[in-house]
């Protein structure tokens, strides 16, 4: 039987104030309180409310064949608790309808995993201990920020005590291997799940046109679509932002009605059914090893880390908020811990990226910026705030 495996990611991250050089030491917010309500109370309004209750009255109208997954940030929890607590409670509620498996990841949605082993593993065991104390559940699979993944960040998962993760089914990592099926970690006996990317970006970039002749993807022609792949196929591994049902494409587009209906739809297909990443990696059959000796992801045509470090400010940026981790810690205050690993999250990168074509434009549509250098000289503000905070030299 074949399953499809739908993963869905839930991250907001605190995005910085738009400040002077001039503000360290005045005392002022170092994150945009307004602005994160605002995109927060969108979301919730438009997708985390309306599609959690979609997906709640499909898995009961299912009677248990709806399987899916969420990887939930611990920054997007934190920011429901403040602006949207309706939005966490229709979470809470469809976990615990029993469809749904959540995710292991960095509860900063971090870049940790690429510049700090000590700081990756921190951030795991804490988002570990936010999914225990609001859904009670403790995650056996990893997904890393942004789907970041190599052999040795396979290792380290599975040095974490995960049982399976996932990553980029990326042609440069596969070669002529298919994405739909499950392998092996080069460094580890961990299952390595794969995400399909051009039908994950045929629901995610290309809904509206994804048809072709203009006319816009329907859960029947998705169908079609998967039952055109090779009878060979184990596991399709749909993986998406979950802000794309209603709130990156909203009302006339007809996502909902998408949503609404691919469940059923797959579920109606002679043998294809929906599966959780667990439940893949327990009866998935194990092929080969797949070697990824340099970092994927699920970003940019280029599916590597370029997207958050490919130019001079990023790398800047980077390199300083990881070497005051010591100055920062030593501090013992958790505000401001808290407040550095807020400054991780990988959308402070992504917004000062430079990009041209259409990486660009999705980097341009997702920044609150007006260019990558405003977002490179905003932050690097903030950071020097915190800084004088912490007590660290300039």
């Amino acid at each position: 039987m074949a399953t499809v495996c739908l993963y869905f990611q839930v991250h907001q991250p605190f995005r910085v104030r738009k400040g002077s050089y001039f503000d360290a030491g005045r005392g002022l917010p170092l994150f945009d309180e307004p602005l994160d309500r605002l995109v927060m109370e969108r979301a919730a309004e438009r997708c985390y409310l309306p599609a959690n209750g979609i997906l709640a009255r499909e898995a009961l109208r299912l009677e248990g064949r709806l399987k899916l997954a969420f990887s939930i940030t611990g920054t997007a929890i934190e920011q429901m608790k403040l602006y949207a607590p309706a939005a966490l409670e229709s979470f809470q509620a469809l976990v615990s309808g029993g469809c749904v498996e959540l995710l292991g990841e960095t509860y900063y949605h971090s870049l940790a995993s690429l510049y700090s082993e000590e700081e990756f593993r921190q951030q795991v065991a804490q988002h570990t201990a936010l999914m225990l104390q609001e859904f009670g559940v403790r995650p056996a699979v990893m997904r890393n920020t942004e789907l970041l993944y190599s052999d040795e960040i396979g290792e380290l998962a599975h040095s974490c005590g995960f049982r399976a993760v996932l990553a980029e089914g990326s042609d440069a990592t596969l070669g002529w291997r298919s994405p739909n099926a499950a392998y092996r970690c080069a460094r580890s006996p961990l299952p390595l799940l794969l995400k399909n990317y051009r039908l994950s970006d045929d629901i995610a970039f290309r809904f509206s046109s994804a048809d072709g002749d203009g006319k816009a993807l329907t859960a029947a022609s998705f169908a079609q679509r998967l039952q055109a792949l090779p009878a060979d196929t184990e596991a399709v591994g749909i993986f998406v932002d979950y802000e794309t049902f209603g709130e990156h494409l909203g009302e006339g587009t007809a996502i909902a009605s998408f949503l609404e209906e691919l469940p059923s739809v797959v579920c109606s297909m002679p043998s294809w059914g929906f599966s959780t990443p667990s439940g893949l990696a327990e009866r998935a059959v194990r092929r080969e090893a797949l070697s990824v000796p340099s970092v994927t992801s699920w970003a940019d045509l280029s599916r590597d880390a370029s997207a958050w470090t490919g130019n001079g400010m990023q790398q800047a940026a980077l390199s300083r908020i990881y070497e005051m981790a010591g100055a920062v810690l030593a501090t013992g205050d958790p505000g401001l811990i808290a407040a550095w690993r807020k400054l991780q999250s990988s959308d402070h990168f992504y917004y000062m990226s430079t990009k041209e074509g259409g990486d660009g434009v999705v980097h341009r549509h997702f920044s609150p910026f007006e260019s990558p250098y405003e977002a490179f000289i905003a932050y690097m503000n903030v950071v020097r705030d915190l800084a004088a905070r912490a007590g660290i030299d300039a």
